[in-house]
């Protein structure tokens, strides 16, 4: 393609996408997703390590266990929070600072966190650190799905999620070595120098949108270097131009309920807030509940370690199952197998081999399906809004976090066995996949949302 300018000269003119669809990955997108990967591993390192810790906590604070709900909710409300502002922010100012710096707030704020000497000074700092985990990863799978060719999107996004189960699996193998060594501080100090760390590594190698520094002006030099990075076969010249589709108008977060959009958004939203809902109460409650079934507080950790390596197991190979089988019906059949297993859970006679079987499949299934959400809503929302609805879905969806470990709280509170309390877990579930049979057939008929996938 090309175009003349005011002077007359002839200049070439390229879609930035056309360049990222019609190649093989380069090293630079492998580095540049490779790096978001260490982002959500750090995430779920630092999500995992509070609730390992508690115990250890309490006791050297003189605080009652018990009274961590609190702490927990801070946290979770933190993230909630950081997902929902950091979405619009990247989408308006880029995506590399708003990573960047959410990355390096959450570790400095976990290295602080031993610094706390009291309950509330505890919640203050969680309340800071979930700011900066949430405004990670709306970042993270945005900059892995602009960097993504189509063909690949669904199976890289999916594989980034795999990093929080990977990273609670680590926080579980760090805390076991150093909490009886050197005390639970110690795993702060690994869990905020890490993400430091990587934080100037990230000021280094990752690279800002292409799309964000088109449609913001930037000198077309920088960005067709950029783009050399991605496809070393481009050659370079001053009347190379890329171009990107035109931006959305008006405020981000309104444009999510706008062209055709808003009931597409309503229906991802519900899933995600149900699958959070059922992850966050099966890793905050298992063992609470397995104990109050007489079984060892072993058995707990251990069925908890089992659905974090389902969970790696089932995001590693979600995308390859949603491009096979088709994005919709892989998701609805992974909520429908949540159902039947958590529906298991509450009715067959507890046992070892049972609960530690059905808890590994459930982290297949239920992470897995968080992974395919990630991907479906990456996909679902065009490029100039992209963290914009995917930090609003997750955000919502930490609402459903927050409820989760709190409805389990008080369902143990009012005495409830632990089959009914499984039983009650099913209805997110349903709840989740009618949202998703809903959600695949107006996009059957919806062309912007196919057309998206190609942004």
């Amino acid at each position: 393609m090309t175009a003349t300018s005011r002077d007359g000269a002839r200049k070439s003119v390229l879609k930035f996408t056309d360049v990222i669809e019609h190649q093989r990955l380069s090293r630079f997108q492998l580095t540049t997703i490779a790096l978001c990967i260490l982002v959500a591993v750090l995430d779920g390192f630092d999500t995992q390590c509070i609730g390992l810790l508690a115990p250890a906590i309490a006791q050297s604070l003189n605080l009652d266990l018990h009274a961590f709900g609190p702490v927990f909710g801070a946290g979770l409300f933190g993230l909630m929070l950081g997902s929902l502002v950091m979405g619009p922010v990247a989408d308006r100012w880029g995506r590399r600072w708003a990573l960047i710096g959410s990355t390096l707030s959450f570790g400095v704020l976990s290295a602080l966190t031993p610094i706390a000497t009291s309950l509330d000074q505890l919640m203050i700092l969680r309340f800071l650190t979930g700011l900066g985990l949430g405004g990670a990863m709306p970042n993270v799978v945005a900059l892995t799905a602009e960097y993504a060719p189509t063909r690949l999107r669904t199976t890289l996004v999916a594989i980034i999620f795999c990093g929080m189960p990977l990273g609670a699996v680590l926080g579980s193998i760090v805390s076991a070595l150093l909490l009886p060594r050197t005390g639970w501080s110690s795993v702060f100090y690994v869990g905020g120098a890490l993400p430091m760390l990587i934080a100037f590594v990230l000021i280094a190698k990752l690279p800002e949108s292409v799309r964000f520094l088109i449609v913001k002006g930037a000198n077309h030099l920088r960005i067709a270097r950029l783009m050399a990075r991605v496809s070393p076969a481009l050659s370079i010249d001053r009347d190379l131009r890329f171009i990107a589709e035109a931006p959305q108008r008006g405020f981000p977060i309104r444009n999510l309920f706008t062209d055709g959009r808003a009931t597409g958004t309503l229906l991802l939203w519900i899933p995600y807030l149900m699958n959070l809902l059922i992850l966050y109460f099966i890793v905050s409650w298992m063992p609470a509940m397995l104990k109050q079934a007489q079984m060892s507080i072993a058995a707990g950790i251990t069925a908890i370690t089992l659905f974090s390596v389902g969970g790696i197991i089932g995001s590693l190979g979600q995308g390859r199952v949603m491009s096979l089988v088709g994005e919709h019906l892989t998701m609805i059949v992974e909520f429908v197998c949540s159902i039947a297993l958590i529906a298991a859970l509450g009715l067959l006679p507890i046992s070892y081999p049972t609960v530690m079987s059905i808890t590994f499949l459930l982290g297949v299934t239920v992470q897995g399906a968080q992974a395919g959400l990630n991907a479906l809503v990456a996909g679902f929302y065009p490029t100039e809004m992209r963290s914009t609805g995917i930090g609003w879905a997750f955000g919502i969806g930490r609402i459903g976090s927050i409820i989760g470990p709190t409805l389990g709280g008080l369902l143990l509170s009012l005495s409830w066995e632990p089959h009914q309390i499984f039983l009650s877990g099913t209805l997110p579930a349903i709840a989740a996949a009618i949202a998703l049979g809903l959600f695949s057939r107006i996009s059957r008929d919806r062309t912007p949302c196919r057309l998206s996938r190609s942004a």
